[in-house]
């Protein structure tokens, strides 16, 4: 489980080829433990180490092999680089790296799974006053999950919908953000990870049953499981 508040810039040192897949070797400043010293079941959990969940670009990876001081290995499998932009890597690149949470932080942004649901295209960012604006072309197929004021995430990072018309919808971004990412390397025509809001995807599937089976999942149900506001646009 991720934030989509970005902890570092990573970048990539090599790829290899892996069966369909890849390993991507990653160097960041976050320190590394040893094989044994950190990682999942040690009480090290402050370096990254074996097993440890890494979000790239939005994507959950989990940490398959060390390079103290600093550097570690990531293996992608043929479906995560074909649902998200990982298999447009090349050496050199910057990344996006969030650990996963621990119980107990702070939750800065909203609940991220790093489960990519499609690729956007970027079509335009620009300056204007106190925030960039950036607009995104969103897939077809997760239109309908993008509203006004929801959560979305982006390469990683958790971000508020400000617009929607038609496809396109429009996300403000801060100037904090915009010098802490790599949103300021971002150009026209760029592709950009998506992953929409964990909510919709649950009250799109409490729909589908409640039709299927009960056909009684009205907006007055809706409202009595605690999702009043957002279903009914505030009213």
């Amino acid at each position: 489980m991720f934030s989509g508040i970005i902890e570092n810039i990573g970048i990539i040192q090599d790829i290899q080829s892996v069966g369909n897949g890849s390993r991507i070797h990653i160097r960041s400043p976050i320190p590394v433990g040893r094989v044994g010293e950190s990682g999942v079941g040690t009480n090290d959990r402050e370096r990254i180490g074996l097993g440890d969940s890494i979000a790239v670009f939005g994507v959950c990876l989990t940490v398959e092999e060390l390079h103290a001081p600093y550097g570690f290995i990531l293996v992608c499998g043929q479906e995560t680089l074909k649902s998200s932009t990982l298999g447009n890597l090349r050496i050199g690149h910057r990344v996006h790296l969030e650990r996963a949470m621990r119980a107990g932080d702070r939750f800065d942004g909203h609940i991220v799974q790093g489960h990519v649901d499609g690729v956007g295209q970027i079509v335009e960012i620009y300056e204007a006053q106190e925030s960039w604006i950036l607009w995104i072309s969103a897939p077809e197929t997760l239109q309908k999950y993008i509203a006004v004021k929801g959560s979305v995430c982006l390469n990683g990072v958790s971000l508020t919908v400000n617009a929607v018309e038609g496809r396109q919808f429009r996300c403000n971004i801060i100037p904090y953000t915009f010098k802490e990412t790599i949103f300021q390397e971002l150009r026209s025509g760029d592709e950009i990870n998506i992953e929409i809001d964990v909510i919709a995807r649950y009250v799109e599937r409490m729909l589908q049953v409640g039709d299927r089976k009960e056909n009684n999942l009205t907006e007055e149900r809706l409202r009595e499981l605690g999702y009043g506001s957002r279903w009914s646009g505030g009213r």
